[in-house]
């Protein structure tokens, strides 16, 4: 018997609102980690400090490395009315595809006038986003760092503070162009890093720019019918190779948060992982083969979303969506600035 494809609400789960956390913790490494073991499906409640028990020397962490722009910015039209910009991704030095908060959509060739003066031309509209061209005598990411607010995501009912603009990047931020955080990779501080490294745990990086789509929700009840937004991506030569010596000599590969996986199968040429660099539309959910990584650190994802239904190809649908009703049940802290899983898949054992 054929089983039915899966839609939307197959991956739905009740979260209490209390559970989204609103803020980090004072301590990157102080959350919670739950541990689901790929052999029996048994759960493990720790805290992330304990992620060294559970690699070992040989093992390879990768991360990914981009940076995240201060991309949200406010300014008003002609008109006079307010407009929020949100960047969804940087397309050029000048130009960028954006959301606009605003009560009337502005028309193609129509300004918005930031803050300090500074000019933003409405080029076009392609569905839910905005195509814009900044001040052409700047570059896009210095008005951004002069002008901008970290983009938190919309389930933080909270204005974006100073506080923000470290603990909403990762330790090891280096490549500009994100609009969300990485966020598996915010559990992570420099003493914790040294730890895994002093027990024999190398590391490696992808850039991929996480784009403000990673929030838009699905659509379509059919999986098949939902279009994935695009992102940019670069998987090097460097990593390719730490990855086949990590293989060769027996090492296991994490990936640290779904941008990983994204990165790494988009990579995936003839069941290897190759150099590249460019965009991908990949949408991974159950019935795909995830076949790049051994293990995966992640937070808790959204109800219904595609990041919760490429956790689901990884490890499983039903048990994922248990691990998640027992995290609820525990009280861990949920998305962005929550906790962490560390996922080992179906046959598995850590």
């Amino acid at each position: 018997m054929t089983a039915s494809p899966l839609e939307k609400s197959d991956f739905h789960f009740d979260l209490p609102v209390d559970l989204i956390a609103q803020s980090p913790l004072p301590q990157r490494s102080a959350s919670r980690l739950l541990v689901l073991d790929g052999t029996n499906g048994d759960l493990a409640d720790r805290h992330f400090t304990d992620l060294p028990d559970y690699l070992r020397s040989g093992d390879l962490l990768v991360f990914n490395d981009t940076r995240v722009l201060p991309a949200r910015l406010h300014g008003r039209k002609e008109t006079g009315g307010a407009v929020e910009i949100l960047i969804e991704r940087v397309v050029g030095p000048h130009q960028a595809r954006a959301q606009l908060g605003v009560s009337k959509k502005p028309r193609p060739g129509s300004r918005i006038e930031l803050a300090d003066g500074t000019t933003v031309t409405v080029l076009g509209r392609d569905g839910p986003f905005f195509d814009l061209a900044f001040d052409p005598a700047e570059p896009l990411e210095k008005i951004l760092l002069r002008l901008g607010r970290m983009p938190l995501p919309p389930y933080i009912e909270r204005a974006a503070d100073d506080s923000d603009d470290e603990r909403y990047q990762t330790v090891f931020a280096t490549r500009p162009g994100a609009v969300a955080a990485p966020t598996a990779g915010l559990h992570f501080d420099q003493a914790l890093l040294d730890d895994l490294a002093a027990r024999g745990v190398s590391f490696g990086h992808v850039t991929l720019h996480v784009g403000a789509g990673t929030f838009q929700p699905i659509r379509t009840e059919s999986l098949h019918d939902h279009v994935m937004h695009r992102e940019w991506l670069n998987v090097g030569a460097e990593l390719v190779e730490k990855m086949r010596r990590t293989r060769e000599h027996g090492g296991r590969i994490f990936a640290v948060g779904t941008t990983v996986v994204r990165a790494l199968e988009s990579a995936m040429r003839d069941g290897v992982v190759q150099p590249f660099a460019g965009e991908t539309q990949i949408f991974i959910f159950p019935g795909y083969r995830i076949a790049s990584v051994d293990g995966l650190i992640t937070n808790f994802h959204l109800p219904e979303s595609t990041l919760l239904m490429l956790v689901s190809a990884f490890a499983g649908r039903d048990r994922i969506l248990s691990a998640y009703r027992h995290a609820v049940e525990q009280r861990y802290r949920f998305f962005s600035y929550g906790d962490a899983m560390l996922i080992f898949p179906d046959g598995t054992t850590h």
